[in-house]
């Protein structure tokens, strides 16, 4: 994309937002500003009660925990703060560059964390179906290797899009009736025909976002199916332990099946929709993975009493508990 030699080529783009008021901007940057807040301090307290405590540390399942909450601090940082920002400006602006950074991080750390999840769906299965095992299947190397690769499934994602997005020229209108930049909205502003990459986003984001929700749900009958044969007893405790990993799933898949696989486009859904992927997902995963979990309950009460300079953030968040 030649922006030099082409003055016609729009150098920025307008996004709407949310609200169009003066008192709604102000009432939404406290609400995303407290949101932002929380969500970098609930998934770094999960890091480092992950880190610095040797029981969990060494457990699979907090070790990719750990990992969950360090894609959905980034991810919220990609698009979160310039939201907030933006509450305070009558032309909410992104530059054209700046816009295709925010779809590359956007769906790097969306597909890595659409991974993510599918490995901590494999971690749960041999955990509960094969407890004898757990510790050698899901060993360190394996542990690393799963984290790494998706990782390489998140890049591969975003760059067998945004290798065709970035040629498209942008000659005609220039405003985006969303919170941050994303696929869709952005293709529709090309000057240049986009069926076939169209065809593509619904591809690789929708329908593959799809196929690994259904595959997730379906390892989930898997092992319920499987513990109801051993032990009728063990049922409502695996369901106990998989409640969590499906309220996640089913945050993280829902809005991006919705945004990327739904043939229908309603821009005061889109909207919401947005803003549940950026900001609701990562703020409500500490809560439900951690804040009724006994074992990080128990750490943070370690945490807290070889830490004295952090108990009132932990006290807070024990509160909560």
């Amino acid at each position: 994309m030649d922006l030099k030699n082409d003055s016609l080529i729009s150098e920025f783009f307008i996004l709407l937002g949310l609200a169009n008021s003066w008192e709604l901007e102000i009432f939404f940057f406290v609400i995303f500003f407290l949101a932002y807040a929380s969500i970098m301090v609930g998934n770094s307290l999960i890091i480092l009660m992950v880190t610095f405590d040797s029981h969990l540390h060494y457990t699979p399942m907090y070790f990719l925990l750990a990992n969950l909450s360090f894609l959905d601090m980034t991810l919220s940082t990609v698009t979160v703060p310039k939201m907030i920002t933006d509450f305070f400006r009558e032309k909410k602006t992104i530059s054209l560059w700046g816009c295709m950074a925010q779809m590359f991080l956007v769906h790097l750390l969306g597909g890595s964390e659409m991974s993510l999840l599918v490995v901590m769906a494999i971690d749960r299965y041999v955990a509960i179906c094969k407890p004898l095992h757990y510790t050698t299947i899901m060993n360190r190397r394996i542990l690393l290797g799963s984290v790494f690769l998706s990782w390489v499934v998140g890049f591969v994602h975003t760059m067998s899009q945004m290798a065709f997005v970035v040629s498209l020229s942008f000659c005609g209108p220039n405003v985006i009736d969303d919170v941050f930049c994303d696929l869709p909205l952005v293709m529709r502003l090309a000057c240049t025909d986009t069926y076939i990459l169209d065809l593509l986003v619904i591809a690789d984001s929708g329908l593959l976002s799809l196929i690994c929700f259904i595959l997730l749900l379906v390892s989930y009958i898997v092992i319920l199916v499987t513990v109801h044969h051993r032990s009728s007893g063990g049922l409502s405790k695996a369901m106990s332990t998989l409640s969590a990993h499906i309220t996640v799933v089913t945050l993280f898949f829902g809005p991006i099946i919705l945004i990327y696989a739904w043939p229908v486009n309603i821009y005061a859904l889109d909207k919401f929709l947005s803003v549940f992927f950026a900001v609701i997902t990562p703020l409500l995963n500490p809560i439900i993975y951690s804040l009724r979990n006994q074992e990080m309950k128990a750490a943070m009460i370690r945490l807290r009493s070889r830490h004295i300079s952090s108990r009132p953030i932990l006290e807070i968040m024990l509160m909560m508990m």
